[in-house]
């Protein structure tokens, strides 16, 4: 986003883009605690209030999001159980509200793989090939991803371990699972779960936090 700090410390409505991020999860009664994967020699986090709950853990991350994501899941398999289910979310995606977390968790607690938050494509989706269309595509099978993410801590573990042996550029944990042969299960989410990539997104943003506070569906 070419701008001074990393743009999960920018700050929305009062608090940072993280703060939000982490306070939802630290506000529902069915999270027994949240790590956090971090640069290293970070030097935003330890100014924030939220470093100091106990209920928070930090660890470093990685190059790249499967390392990052896999250093968390170590540290969780030093508190948790392999069958323990694990929800993953981008520090990006300060828009996720309580009832996106309820209807993942009940849609999926009785899966046998897990899944993720996803919206059905609405515009008609194109294939480039060096500029030009290549193909236009089914729009209708076509899912944007958003997380939080959903899986048993130990099967995630396996299968972002075995991606990165292999040699796999994983982009999110619904495509470790696919490469370890599972079909996760897609959960219907919403368009206010937006992940913020451009300056542009700021302001939408906080324009849906300012109205959930006020109140406004």
């Amino acid at each position: 986003m070419g701008l001074e700090r990393p743009k999960q410390y920018l700050t929305l409505g009062g608090k940072t883009m993280l703060e939000h991020s982490l306070g939802l999860f630290l506000d529902h009664a069915r999270i027994a605690g949240v790590v956090v994967a971090l640069a290293p020699q970070d030097p935003y986090w330890p100014q924030l209030k939220i470093a100091h709950t106990p209920r928070v853990h930090a660890v470093t991350g990685g190059d790249e999001r499967a390392q990052s994501v896999l250093a968390g899941l170590r540290r969780l398999g030093e508190m948790a159980g392999q069958e323990d289910w694990v929800l993953v979310h981008d520090a990006a995606r300060p828009c996720l509200d309580r009832g996106m977390i309820d209807r993942l968790m009940a849609e999926l607690e009785q899966d046998p793989v897990g899944g993720l938050l996803a919206l059905p494509a609405r515009d008609t989706i194109k294939q480039a090939q060096e500029g030009r269309v290549a193909a236009t595509l089914d729009r209708r099978q076509l899912w944007h991803a958003q997380t939080p993410q959903m899986f048993r801590l130990g099967a995630l573990h396996a299968a972002l371990t075995g991606a990165i042996a292999a040699g796999r550029a994983v982009t999110d944990e619904s495509m470790a699972m696919e490469l370890a042969g599972h079909a996760p299960r897609l959960v219907e989410g919403s368009a206010d779960n937006l992940k913020i990539t451009r300056r542009e997104d700021l302001g939408l943003a906080e324009f849906i936090l300012r109205r959930r506070a006020e109140g406004v569906q």
